[in-house]
């Protein structure tokens, strides 16, 4: 088995230590035998849907989220969309999240996304939603719950469409729009979030549950993956989940 792993514009939308996801889904991979393989693609570089079986979309200042989003609906989308519809996962964090949805409606202009998640952005007025964050998803195995947590800051307030459903709903921290209780968005296997800091190390339940899936497109079936020892990896998500339950 391999994990073939892509990061678009890895450069660019790199400012939460997206690295770090990267790294652990190798390290993880690594350590039970399963080859990885990493690619990045950058501004005007296409890529070849069948050849990663995970996508991952980092955060970045709007700045250059809104430089990116251009480059991305002209070289990157259709290959997205492919390769999202044959099974591939898509993880996106904070900007890359804001991104797979319809729009992001700045002050005074719109920034339009790929509208591979049902949900639109905005800018409203008040604080940066800011802090450590703890949901409930039904994203493990046969729908049953993992906790997530991580940190977010974000300006925007996302708001879910009838066609997408939550990552999670929120336990303590504010999520999309710190008024509905939810968090991140999902569509099979397109999952966004604004939960960084960075999410996997943090949450290893999340990060196993996306290479299974992500082996499941060529291997026909979720493999059962090794066990490992995680004795530092679960004490890094019992501190998370104390410091959002603390704010």
């Amino acid at each position: 088995m391999q994990l073939r792993v892509l990061a678009l514009y890895p450069e660019q939308m790199n400012i939460y230590a997206d690295r770090g996801n990267i790294l652990f889904l190798r390290r993880r991979c690594e350590w039970r035998g399963i080859g990885f393989s990493h690619a990045g693609a950058g501004p005007g570089e296409g890529f070849d849907p069948g050849a990663h079986d995970l996508v991952y979309i980092g955060g970045g200042q709007d700045r250059d989220q809104e430089l990116v989003a251009e480059d991305m609906l002209r070289t990157k989308r259709d290959a997205l969309a492919a390769a999202a519809g044959d099974g591939a996962v898509v993880l996106a964090v904070c900007g890359g999240y804001q991104l797979l949805g319809h729009g992001y409606q700045l002050e005074g202009r719109r920034i339009a996304g790929l509208g591979l998640l049902d949900l639109e952005t905005v800018r409203e007025p008040g604080p940066r939603l800011i802090g450590n964050v703890t949901i409930e998803s039904g994203l493990g195995a046969g729908g049953s719950q993992l906790e997530i947590s991580g940190f977010e800051n974000h300006g925007g307030r996302t708001y879910l469409g009838a066609d997408a459903e939550p990552l999670g709903r929120v336990v303590a921290g504010h999520g999309n729009n710190g008024k509905d209780g939810l968090e991140g968005a999902r569509s099979a296997n397109v999952i966004g979030t604004y939960l960084h800091g960075p999410l996997l190390p943090k949450n290893v339940a999340l990060a196993d549950r996306l290479i299974a899936l992500a082996l499941a497109r060529r291997e026909g079936a979720e493999p059962a993956l090794e066990p490992l020892e995680d004795g530092f990896e679960l004490a890094a998500h019992a501190s998370a989940r104390r410091a959002a339950r603390a704010g």
